[in-house]
């Protein structure tokens, strides 16, 4: 399925010869769906702000994007060193998602066994533009395996943005709907309070795919779950018993999920499970800036000086989970 944006890519200089003058390209997701603007980022601390301000976000791209900072890195290093402190400091970025670590560890081994300098530039942008590829063709296997789960006239219910703008290709939760998308009656979108993941991302990118949606709020999702076959949702982090971290209310769907007998699927690729770790309990949870819930905006809607709870992610234990959708198949319990 070929979609009308790209999430990044990467621009040489005019000429197309210089590694100098390269630099990244990204679609900035913190002015969709009101804007699309594509931004150009030369330097690693563009990369990592890009990151921290999420104008890109979504585990399988973070990791993409990572790669390519250390790749943007070596154009402008004098030396191994540089390279690697900006592998450090593009670590410090975003702690839940897997992907980056997976992207970050793959570059490092690059840095450790090209010698020759000059040659060490163009072999990590080699990796780098190779990790995006297979994030492409991951997206698409996952695609393919999930359709199976999906009925004719399916109505589905998804939680934040695990599409094409999370990922380089079409997406992890959502690649599955794209393939059976002429058996898909309607997409339920819970809006993903407080940065407003799935009203803004996943809702603007199932319309320009055409696909029926339904946005609703998080409180109203219990309302619709007996009107669905089955929920669908992404992972940042997921650990060896199969415990996953996903964006902020998944383990309250799941819950939900569960508790009407629906079942309840994530999808996600290989580089997404965190085999050194054995259960959620040890899946570090990134805490956001307080003013994503003190405001809508630029307009506080709580009162000064209230504090306030943002963490990023939630961990949803494994006995809550159907089955993973991955590109090597869908895998059920038990999780091993």
């Amino acid at each position: 399925m070929k979609l009308n944006f790209s999430t990044v890519e990467w621009e040489e200089n005019t000429t197309g010869v210089c590694l100098s003058q390269g630099k990244v390209r990204i679609l900035d997701q913190t002015l969709l769906p009101w804007e699309i603007n594509y931004k150009d980022i030369g330097t690693v601390e563009g990369i990592v702000g890009a990151i921290n301000e999420m104008r890109i976000r979504g585990a399988p791209l973070i990791g993409v994007i990572g790669a390519y900072g250390v790749a943007i890195a070596a154009q402008k290093a004098k030396d191994v060193k540089e390279i690697k402190e900006a592998i450090e400091r593009l670590e410090h970025t975003r702690p839940t998602a897997y992907n980056l670590f997976c992207g970050l560890t793959r570059m490092k081994k690059i840095v450790e066994v090209v010698s020759e300098f000059s040659l060490l530039k163009s072999c990590l942008l080699q990796e780098a533009n190779k990790i995006k590829k297979e994030d492409e063709f991951l997206c698409e296997q996952i695609g393919k395996n999930g359709e199976t789960l999906i009925p004719k006239n399916a109505q589905i219910l998804t939680h934040c943005n695990a599409g094409a703008l999370a990922t380089c290709g079409i997406g992890t939760a959502l690649a599955p709907i794209y393939i059976a998308k002429n058996r898909i009656k309607k997409i339920f979108v819970s809006e993903t309070r407080p940065v407003l993941q799935g009203a803004r991302l996943t809702a603007w990118e199932l319309q320009q795919a055409e696909i029926p949606v339904t946005l609703i709020c998080d409180s109203v999702r219990g309302v619709v779950i007996k009107e669905v076959d089955l929920c669908i949702v992404g992972a940042d982090r997921i650990a060896r018993n199969g415990d996953i971290a996903n964006k902020i209310g998944t383990y309250t769907l799941a819950v939900l999920a569960k508790t009407h007998n629906i079942p309840f699927y994530v999808a996600a690729p290989s580089t997404t499970f965190d085999l050194s770790i054995e259960s959620g309990e040890q899946i570090p949870i990134e805490l956001r800036n307080p003013d994503e819930v003190r405001k809508i905006g630029n307009y506080e809607i709580a009162p000064k000086n209230i504090d306030i709870f943002n963490p990023s992610f939630d961990v949803t234990p494994n006995e809550y989970i159907t089955g993973f959708i991955t590109e090597n198949g869908i895998q059920k319990p038990p999780f091993k």
